[in-house]
């Protein structure tokens, strides 16, 4: 590669792109390019290139701020057929909000794939396709698998706030994913891949034809790719809920052989495995023996598996000399489907109870609590996803104050459909009938109530244990649960662009950017009814439905002030501004300010200040209440909470009817056995966002294909929109005093044997979102690329990419303890000090090969607690922080992956790869920060490897 110099933005643009192959993991970085001096290049040479997080066509604009450029060589060279995958390589990447291994979650953006741009959160991603805005659900998360990778000519990944440029939602960054223009002849690939205990195999198939004219350009391209699932039991890591290192921990207290209240002594007995369910005599008191629980992690699916098929559609007309038209249709059907284990049915959750005139009852005349997990019958969730994305408009050129000038203007359609099917679940209503007293029919057992029976109610034995219910039990009882969620946007776009006047001295065209949009956003969804009606055990949620409409305005002007001086080889500054109006809560307007300095050749400075927001969703404001069990800390618990050591917050649980010596039921940190509410906010305002960015580019001339980089960024976020968590409600109301979170729940005011539930329990609980809380974010970005000379035995190409990471602070609402995670495990979130890449990639004639290293530095972890109370994994016991209840560190080493490929280039213009992820199998440790009490949700951080996975690919010209 040649030292970077000034040039034609068309000139400047390859380079970019030629960067990209120095990668680390496939990443490049497009501003590590020196800026161009303007050219007389014209503005039909423009009419290709698109400037993440500019308006403005000019390269000195696009190396203001920093853009990361990943370009199809790098894509490839990952060995990855996600667009997801391969963006969460880079290191300044968090975990996304729904990952494929979050089995628990539920809703209809399960079995998508999301981007999050610096553990800020996926919903504050902007992603974009050829700048353009794509697809979004009601909750406001955009699914990358939907855009089919053997159309990506580049990823543009913008990390600093652009909403003065694109509006809502780029306050974490923009990903902006650039499809080919032109293609002629056609294309062919074949992939396939597989995990290294047999399961998760991906295929991937698709063809591409193109032809181009001097008028016409289109591409048309299929895909389909399958991802099997892979399994909980497969593997040591994940087989327990607390894995490996203690496999006997926390396994559900529901287990399969059942467990009875007793009538008399209200008493827990569980059945002796192997006996006769109706015998009281063969039940022995509960005591949390591991044959009386159960691992719930042996039927679930680590990652769900999905289903691919993308069709998309790209055309580009000349019309005439300066005008163009152009036309994107893309339609994608995605499903996907994971599995938990059978639902935990007892009485204190649902109400249903044996009935005293059921024959297989141990206590006859008796209404029995009971407890059973229907392990038959595993919960299997199904998301069939249809997403459509069309895009009509033209382009031109044309001449104002003697300076080339462009316009356009677009309608963007998108539409996201989502159906979701769950059995597993069963029907309460039924369940009870099956439960309720029973008869004799010609000699057999029957269902007492004739419109019972002529339902299909068969008499249920649900003490039995696995094997004792015949399946036409489970066909009764087993509802067949369907929802459906859809949301649409209109967007209007119009914009222009172009050179007021020449600055003095020739430093250049003073450029300018204008434009307008209109966006109208609305969506529904649809629960199942009798769903919703809490007639199942699957948790209650109410229906959404809502629109709004926004008015856009934005202008930014680009100025360079000094070119070609001593001291100051280039100077500009660049200034943008958005104005937007939102029907549901009214006006916001944003600003960023830029700068590019160079003092001498080699070397640029640049730093951006810019603010954001990002505008609640339909969920946000519309979405209709829904039901989950918590796990919380109560601070009335007077051994553990704060109430123990803390006299005030003693005296104001005693004062709120928490009785004395209250201890939470089933002990410290529990799951609660009655569900709490979850709901929108009509009257949320928009998320507010302040970036600071600041660095350097070094291309020294003495060292042809180096390039040095650093950016330093500082992200502040407020009004963050949130669920207000148990927790956190309770400590408002007990610790920081705030009485109007008191309201949000209530307590049992006497104890509950069918529950649970001891007096003073919480029952109730209201977790609605609010504009609570805000995040401190800062760090530094670092990146040394070098393309050695080309040699006799082929030529090297090496780049390491980091992220190191000063400060991650949260704060969860009014009065809360800040808590600076950095270095922590904290849930699901790994917030890594420091995320590094290094790639070594070789090339000799028809062959090519690459070494990636991917690093991980360590995090601190709580330690663990088993049942007992004893403690493990604990490498500092005195450790303590204002945010963890319970003292004690755990520290968790850093890991590294390696990653091999190999490549040959065939005459015949095919090409073999050969790679292998993770190609020593390495293991990352287990994590404990969250308890899984119950859950079945193995201690695995989601960002690791957890096998090694090895691929093959062919691809092919024509």
């Amino acid at each position: 590669m040649k030292s970077f110099n000034r040039g034609g933005l068309a000139a400047a643009i390859r380079l970019a792109l030629a960067a990209g192959t120095l990668v680390a993991s496939g990443i490049a970085f497009a501003q590590d390019t020196a800026p161009a001096k303007t050219d007389a290049t014209s503005a039909k040479n423009l009419e290709t290139v698109t400037v993440t997080g500019s308006r403005i066509r000019s390269v000195d604009v696009e190396t203001s701020q920093p853009v990361f450029t990943m370009d199809k060589a790098a894509i490839q060279a990952t060995g990855l057929t996600n667009v997801n995958d391969i963006i969460s390589r880079m290191p300044s990447m968090g975990t996304p909000d729904i990952t494929p291994q979050d089995t628990l979650s539920n809703g209809a953006d399960v079995g998508g794939r999301y981007v999050n741009i610096r553990n800020l959160g996926s919903q504050r991603t902007l992603v974009l396709v050829n700048g353009r805005r794509w697809s979004s659900s009601l909750n406001g998360l955009t699914d990358v698998s939907t855009i089919p990778v053997s159309i990506i000519e580049r990823i543009d990944i913008l990390k600093d706030g652009a909403s003065s440029i694109y509006g809502s939602d780029a306050i974490g960054g923009v990903v902006n994913i650039i499809t080919k223009e032109k293609f002629n002849g056609a294309e062919a690939n074949v992939y396939y891949g597989q995990n290294g205990k047999g399961d998760g195999q991906t295929q991937n198939y698709d063809f591409t034809w193109g032809h181009t004219t001097a008028k016409n350009a289109i591409i048309i391209n299929g895909s389909w790719q399958q991802t099997k699932p892979m399994w909980d039991e497969k593997r040591p890591e994940t087989r327990y809920p607390q894995g490996a290192d203690h496999p006997d921990d926390f396994w559900s207290s529901t287990g399969a052989y059942g467990s009875i209240v007793n009538p008399y002594n209200k008493k827990r007995y569980s059945l002796d495995q192997g006996s006769d369910a109706g015998n009281p005599a063969n039940y022995h008191r509960y005591a949390g023996a591991l044959s009386d629980r159960y691992n719930t992690a042996q039927d679930m699916t680590f990652r769900a598996g999905t289903k691919l098929k993308n069709l998309f559609v790209q055309d580009k007309y000349q019309l005439t000399d300066n005008v163009s038209l152009h036309g994107m249709a893309d339609a994608s059907v995605r499903d996907s489907s994971s599995q938990l284990a059978g639902y935990p049915f007892s009485t204190g959750t649902t109400g249903v109870m044996i009935d005293g005139a059921n024959a297989y009852t141990p206590f006859p005349g008796e209404a029995l609590a009971f407890y059973r997990r229907t392990v038959e019958l595993p919960r299997i969730t199904d998301n069939h996803s249809k997403i459509y994305n069309i895009n009509l408009g033209a382009q031109g050129y044309f001449k104002l104050f003697n300076h080339d000038w462009t316009w356009d203007a677009d309608y963007t359609y998108s539409q996201n459909k989502i159906h979701i099917s769950t059995t597993g679940n069963l029907d309460l209503n039924r369940a009870q009938a099956a439960l309720g007293p029973t008869t004799t029919i010609d000699g057999q057992l029957a269902c007492a109530n004739a419109a019972d029976r002529a339902a299909g109610c068969v008499p249920w034995n649900i003490l039995a244990g696995p094997g004792g219910t015949p399946q036409s039990v489970w066909n009764y009882v087993n509802y067949h649960e369907s929802a459906r969620q859809i949301s649409s946007t209109d967007d209007y776009t119009a914009n222009v662009s172009g050179g007021l006047f020449d600055m003095p001295g020739n430093a250049g065209t003073v450029n300018l950017a204008v434009g307008v949009e209109h966006r109208g956003v609305k969506g529904s969804y649809r629960p199942d009814q009798y769903v919703a009606d809490g007639n199942t055990t699957d948790l209650a949620a109410n229906a959404t439905s809502g629109a709004y409409n926004t008015n856009e305005a934005y202008a930014e002007l680009d100025v360079p002030l000094l070119r070609d001086l001593p001291g100051a080889q280039e100077l500009g500054l660049n200034v943008a501004s958005r104005y937007s109006h939102y029907s549901n809560f009214g006006s916001t307007t944003n600003n960023k300010y830029s700068f590019r300095y160079r003092p001498i050749e080699d070397l640029l400075v640049r730093g951006t200040w810019a603010q954001g927001f990002r505008a609640p969703t339909i969920e946000n404001l519309y979405g209709g209440p829904g039901q989950s069990f918590e796990t919380f800390q109560d601070p009335c618990d007077s051994k553990s909470g704060a109430a123990a050591t803390n006299a005030s917050v003693n005296a104001h649980c005693a004062a709120t009817g928490v009785p004395p010596g209250y201890t939470q039921a089933n002990g410290y940190g529990s799951q609660t056995p009655t569900p709490f509410v979850s709901g929108s906010n009509p009257n949320l305002k928009p998320e507010r966002s302040i970036t600071r960015t600041a660095g350097f580019v070094y291309s020294p001339h003495y060292a042809p294909g180096l390039d040095v980089t650093l950016d330093y960024y500082n992200i502040y976020v407020k009004n963050i929109i949130s669920t207000v968590y148990a927790d956190q409600i309770l400590n408002l109301c007990y610790i920081q005093n705030d009485p109007s979170y008191c309201g949000r729940f209530t307590r049992a005011s006497a104890a509950d044997p069918n529950t649970g539930l001891v007096a003073g329990s919480i029952n109730q609980l209201n977790e609605s979102l609010a504009n609570l809380g805000s995040l401190k974010t800062s760090g530094y970005d670092i990146g040394i690329h070098y393309k050695l000379p080309e040699t006799s035995f082929g030529r090297f190409r090496i780049a390491s990419d980091s992220t190191y990471l000063t400060k991650y602070e949260t704060v969860s609402g009014p009065g809360a303890t800040p808590q600076d995670l950095v270095g922590f495990f904290d849930g699901e979130d790994a917030i890594y000090r420091l995320r590094s890449n290094l790639q070594v990639d070789w090339d000799f004639k028809q062959f090519g090969a690459s070494w990636t290293i991917r690093y991980y530095s360590g995090l601190k972890d709580q330690c663990y607690t088993a049942p007992n109370g004893n403690v493990y994994n604990c490498s500092s016991p005195n450790y303590t922080n204002p945010w963890w209840p319970t003292p004690g560190m755990s520290q968790k080493g850093s890991v590294a992956f390696n990653d091999a490929q190999f490549r040959y280039t065939a005459p015949w213009k095919g090409v073999f790869t050969v790679g292998v992820n993770n190609i020593f199998n390495k293991k990352g440790p287990y994590y404990y920060s969250v308890p899984t009490s119950g859950t079945g949700s193995p201690p695995y951080n989601p960002n690791f490897d957890i096998d090694r996975f090895w691929y093959v690919s062919y691809n092919q010209k024509f």
